[in-house]
């Protein structure tokens, strides 16, 4: 006799990624593609009413053993004063657990509630819990009670700590891998956005073939804009007082870009970048207060501070104040901005 599969899944939680993993594998378990889909129905609990929800949840599978019914933002109409089992239970959601309690063997139906987890201090340490669906919550206390029937699927997104140990188990279930330093960078990049990582993952790995592990260099190669990294490159090469490799630089951005469109509002946004990180840095910010103050990447923000360190505030003023000229001499047709710029380079650097 095959176990009891639950007629339940509450699925809680901020990782949408996660969600969806689990969604797929609901949806796989069902058949081949055109079955699984005759089996399945998507509501909405923002107006999906009770009566619909049991027309789906009550009817028979078609030519399979079980219907798929998937009921996104489960709770919708049952938050606020009733989200507390505390009291008199309401008709509304006794209603919905009454329909639980009846549902068949032949239907799954998945409860996806958003949901975060919070931290608070208890008993002289701290303990993690959950905002909505926590013990106290007359889902959660009917799950605790529905035995068997029910089953909780915990979709928490990562801790900005837990991020770059997420990304080296992605790779690995997408069939590559990633460096230490690799996983830390790209998590620097996208923080704890799993669906935004995972793209940046499967984006790195084709690149290196699923093959080589992928590093920092490759992160920073694939995931920081090539025309940006560029434009870093002549900045840096501009606080050396290098004017060769800088117009070098400038020359191979005009081959590839728009002047006005592209490349100009990028330099100017890089200017305006150091202005602000040297701003903060004399009054004693480190990298990661810059890269929350800028709204940049942990290891953008790095860049930044190191390049901030090589013009002092009233030069990087001076430049700003260039750049507005030569906005407007571009847009007054007085002289073109791809001159101005190579001769403010030269005059820079020289």
């Amino acid at each position: 006799m095959s176990e009891e599969k639950p007629t339940v899944y509450i699925l809680r939680g901020d990782d949408r990624q996660a969600i969806e993993a689990h969604l797929h594998t609901f949806i796989s378990n069902l058949g081949v593609p055109d079955m699984a889909a005759m089996n399945t129905t998507r509501l909405d609990g923002k107006t999906a009413g009770i009566g619909e929800l049991q027309a789906a949840a009550l009817a028979l599978p078609f030519l399979a053993e079980r219907r798929l019914v998937i009921l996104e933002d489960a709770l919708q109409p049952y938050t606020g004063k009733n989200r507390s089992a505390e009291g008199n239970a309401s008709k509304k959601w006794a209603d919905f657990v009454a329909l639980l309690d009846s549902l068949p063997p032949t239907t799954a139906l998945v409860l996806v509630v958003p949901d975060e987890r919070k931290n608070r201090k208890r008993g002289g340490g701290w303990e993690t819990y959950w905002n909505l669906l926590n013990d106290r919550h007359w889902l959660i206390k009917w799950a605790h009670t529905a035995g068997g029937r029910a089953l909780i699927l915990d979709c928490a997104l990562p801790t900005e700590r837990e991020m770059s140990g997420w990304i080296v188990q992605k790779a690995k279930e997408l069939g590559g891998s990633v460096t230490p330093s690799g996983a830390q960078m790209l998590a620097e990049y996208v923080g704890n956005n799993t669906q935004r990582a995972q793209q940046e993952l499967l984006k790195l790995l084709t690149y290196v073939n699923f093959e080589a592990p992928v590093t920092e260099q490759d992160v920073e190669k694939l995931c920081f804009n090539e025309m940006q990294a560029s434009i870093f490159d002549m900045v840096d090469a501009l606080g050396n007082r290098d004017g060769k490799t800088a117009l070098r630089l400038l020359h191979l951005l005009l081959e590839e870009g728009d002047f006005s469109y592209q490349i100009f509002p990028m330099v100017v946004r890089q200017v305006r970048l150091l202005i602000q990180a040297r701003e903060l840095m004399e009054m004693g910010a480190k990298d990661q207060d810059l890269a929350k103050s800028l709204g940049v990447p942990l290891f953008v923000a790095r860049k930044v501070s190191n390049q901030a360190q090589k013009f002092d505030l009233p030069t990087l003023e001076r430049l700003h104040h260039h750049l507005l000229e030569i906005d407007l001499g571009e847009k007054t047709g007085s002289m073109p901005g791809e001159v101005a710029i190579d001769v403010l380079i030269g005059r820079l650097a020289g």
